[in-house]
């Protein structure tokens, strides 16, 4: 077990910021940790790092406890947080020097694994640029090879792609799967649930501080009565064929705007089937058809009720 966290309790005056919340991450996972603003997300994170007393529980990393001093633990852990911390007088080079550096104190090696924190993240052409000449792309790359470099065992990414274009965004992506491959565990937040979806192994919804569901993309989709929703060209739609279909098993919701049908099913089979035979029925042509399975954002404003971009 990399991280186990049990019954942790924060509070900040009246505010209950985690409420006995429980978290256990296996080694070699990639764990995406979802919530709306507030949920504690951050919270669980400066706790589980030591940077935050707390009132109750209990954190253990790599099977030791979590302590302020835990420096032999911290050694193990690289942090990528949200807003990029390098130094701007610093060359990129001398940046992740500096950064690795922290851990490892032997030149040669240190000189090794900067090379190799560089080329990971492909910013060989910039080695000597300073922070304000790369672009913001660059810039989240400097950060993770900063956190990064002296090889952690655990890797902390709290929004690493905010701001930056889709092809560093792409980027950022595959190198934080390469480092998984390459053996690290790695705790990923984001409000982007796409990347979620595509890279996390396992993901935990927080609200008001607890721990409200957990499981893989497939089992947390499994968790909310949501079924496909389908979409329909369609010329003309009277009201009343519209009330036709709310009739129809499983219809959750129907809407018309644009010409363009759109039909949210609860689990069941065979709704396209009955969709299709019902506008046939009533002589309706239609064109093009798409049906989409839920996705993980569904899932997550059914279970809290929010916008994740609240």
């Amino acid at each position: 077990m990399v991280v186990k966290i049990e019954n942790l309790v924060k509070r900040y005056g009246d505010l209950v910021a985690l409420d006995h919340f429980n978290l256990e991450i296996e080694e070699g996972e990639i764990f995406g940790l979802l919530g709306p603003n507030g949920s504690g997300k951050s919270t669980t994170i400066h706790c589980l790092l030591s940077l935050l007393e707390y009132d109750k529980g209990t954190i253990e990393v790599f099977g030791q406890e979590m302590k302020p001093n835990s420096y032999e633990l911290k050694k193990d852990i690289g942090v990528i947080m949200q807003n990029v911390a390098v130094f701007d007088e610093l060359t990129v080079y001398e940046n992740i020097d500096y950064f690795c550096g922290l851990y490892v104190k032997d030149r040669a090696k240190r000189k090794k694994l900067v090379c190799e924190a560089i080329a990971f993240v492909e910013l060989e052409d910039y080695k000597k640029f300073y922070p304000k000449k790369l672009s913001g792309g660059l810039l989240r790359r400097l950060n993770i090879a900063c956190g990064i470099a002296h090889k952690p065992k655990l890797i902390i990414l709290d929004e690493p792609t905010v701001a930056v274009d889709p092809q560093s965004r792409n980027k950022i992506l595959e190198g934080i799967q390469e480092l998984n491959r390459q053996g690290a565990t790695v705790i990923y937040t984001s409000h982007y649930m796409e990347e979620v979806e595509q890279i996390c192994t396992r993901i935990a919804i927080m609200d008001k501080g607890k721990n409200v569901a957990l499981g893989t993309k497939d089992e947390l989709k499994n968790m909310i009565d949501l079924g496909e929703t389908i979409s329909v060209e369609v010329l003309e739609l009277t009201d009343t064929l519209q009330e036709d279909i709310r009739k129809l098993p499983h219809v959750m919701k129907v809407e018309y705007e644009n010409h363009l049908l759109k039909v949210r099913f609860s689990k069941g089979k065979h709704n396209l089937l009955r969709l299709f035979d019902l506008l046939k029925e009533k002589e309706v042509g239609f064109g093009g058809v798409h049906s989409e399975l839920p996705t993980l954002n569904d899932v997550f404003l059914e279970i809290t009720g929010k916008e994740l971009r609240d």
